[in-house]
């Protein structure tokens, strides 16, 4: 078990500086470097005498030293927020305008700027963090002081940063650390996930603590399926973390096997569902492998919850169960109504207490009191619809609203609906989610009723419309597909009946 997360990485840099953190196109760094180079970055952002209280923004994407920014801001006493150079500008804005941050970091060159705030860019930090300097570790974030923030999709249009302390990611990695799991000593691990989506914590936190190797993969080679089928045997990674999509993506390749790649040990999923299907396909193509299906909201650090999935579970549930949660986290299902604890197999909402839970979304008052309840430890209504069975396991059945998760990543559909509304040749419109046979969202759709007539010319209007949308949010939120409707139907007490939408598109 670890207590102090900064100092156990900058332990391995001491003992073992030749130790390699990171791989990524060849190109290896050490954690002597991590330590050092850190050390540097944390040393100049001391020097702008900026406010504790205030996080780091830093952009960036699969390199090491996006790492090292992050673990500069955290010696340096700040939070950091992870953003992805993929973002788009109005989104970057949005959470610029919203967290309020001391500094941005640019690890990658972008033209993005918040007003006269101190900013870092790639050949500055490069100059930095080759300057040796000589600096003392005394000062860093700890205990229940934030360690990171994760903007999360929000309902109103803005999205809201999830505020993770130390205390929350240690309870979070020490579970990962644990028996329960087993992972390699050492682990090489696979790093796929943006480090602005929080499935990326379960890569870097137990790595990093116990010494590993990520083994980073580029969105450019993510992307391509042919790059992605001849990079991943040359990753030799032993700790695979990933979506579930993700993982359908690669048994499209018959060569995605313990032939081509026997290191692996263990799949890690979370972020979405884990379908019976991938998990058969995956227990087929590597039986030694130990598969786990986890559970947690960003609210709750990554994952709270874990089964794993053996050919007992397999022939026991057609719908996987999301486990039992961790040993510090109590699980609660209650009436989403009235707050009555539910006895076994009844639906509900789920309720998370536990050390891991955060304190609350960074400067928002309102939505932190209607999510979070203040309880020792705090306690966190996830919204989530599910149930505990007769053996212990819970199950997950949804939103208890219109929430949903696509290929992993958590989308508000008011926020994508909100976006809509404001496009020119949008008068009424609303995003619904379409959901596959594996009851996994497969797509969202867009009904729109436009501001004039676009007969006959559908196609030229539904691409104006998703390049609107693509200016002003992250692509996987934008609608595949937009129908076009004279008026959309109405509830009883005058509202967009979206349930009879959404039953109309699954129907």
């Amino acid at each position: 078990m670890i207590e102090n997360f900064i100092q156990t990485i900058d332990q391995f840099g001491l003992d073992h500086p030749e130790r390699i953190v990171y791989e990524n196109n060849q190109v290896k760094n050490t954690y002597g470097e991590l330590r050092e180079y850190s050390n540097r970055l944390a040393n100049y952002l001391d020097q702008l005498n900026l406010d504790r209280s205030r996080p780091v923004m830093v952009y960036g994407n699969q390199k090491f030293e996006t790492l090292v920014a992050f673990l500069g801001a955290v010696k340096s006493g700040h939070a950091y927020i992870p953003v992805d150079s993929h973002s788009p500008k109005t989104r970057l804005e949005l959470i610029g305008e919203i967290a309020e941050p001391a500094a941005l970091i640019n690890v990658e060159p972008t033209d993005f700027k918040i007003n006269e705030l101190p900013t870092i860019e790639p050949d500055q930090l490069s100059s930095i963090i080759n300057e040796p300097v000589e600096y003392s570790v005394d000062h860093a974030v700890s205990s229940d002081e934030t360690y990171y923030i994760i903007f999360t999709s929000g309902t109103t249009g803005k999205p809201k940063g999830v505020q993770i302390s130390h205390n929350n990611l240690l309870s979070f990695v020490n579970w990962m650390l644990s028996s329960e799991f087993s992972l390699p000593n050492e682990p090489r691990n696979l790093s796929q996930p943006p480090y602005s989506f929080d499935l990326s914590v379960m890569n870097w936190g137990p790595t990093l603590a116990s010494g590993g190797t990520l083994v980073a993969l580029d969105k450019e080679v993510t992307d391509n399926f042919k790059e992605l089928f001849n990079a991943l045997p040359n990753t030799k990674v032993q700790v695979w973390v990933s979506t579930p999509t993700f993982a359908d993506v690669c048994l499209l390749n018959p060569a995605f096997n313990a032939e081509s790649m026997p290191e692996i040990t263990h799949f890690l999923f979370c972020g979405e569902e884990l379908t019976h299907k991938t998990a058969q396909a995956l227990r087929t193509r590597f039986p030694n492998a130990h598969i786990f299906n986890t559970y947690g909201p960003t609210e709750a650090t990554v994952a709270v919850s874990a089964v794993e999935i053996t050919d007992e579970i397999l022939e026991k549930y057609d719908r996987l169960p999301i486990g039992t949660p961790k040993d510090d986290t109590l699980m609660t299902i209650v009436n989403p109504t009235t707050d009555e604890v539910l006895s076994d197999n009844e639906k509900g909402e789920l309720i998370i207490q536990g050390p891991s839970v955060s304190k609350g979304y960074l400067n928002n008052p309102e939505k932190t009191e209607a999510a979070f309840i203040k309880d020792r430890p705090r306690k966190y209504r996830s919204g989530d619809l599910c149930a505990r069975d007769q053996f212990g396991q819970f199950l997950f059945y949804g939103r208890t609203d219109f929430q949903v998760k696509l290929h992993g990543y958590r989308i508000e559909l008011e926020e994508v609906s909100f976006h809509l509304q404001h496009q020119p040749l949008v008068k009424q419109g609303v995003v619904v989610p379409v959901y596959g046979r594996d009851q996994k969202v497969s797509q969202l759709i867009a009904w729109v009723v436009p501001t004039k007539s676009v007969v006959g010319n559908e196609l030229k209007a539904t691409e104006e419309i998703k390049a609107g949308l693509q200016k002003e949010m992250v692509s996987y939120m934008v609608p595949q597909r937009i129908i076009y409707k004279e008026e959309l139907p109405q509830s009883p007490n005058g509202k967009i009946d979206l349930k009879a939408i959404i039953n109309e598109v699954n129907s």
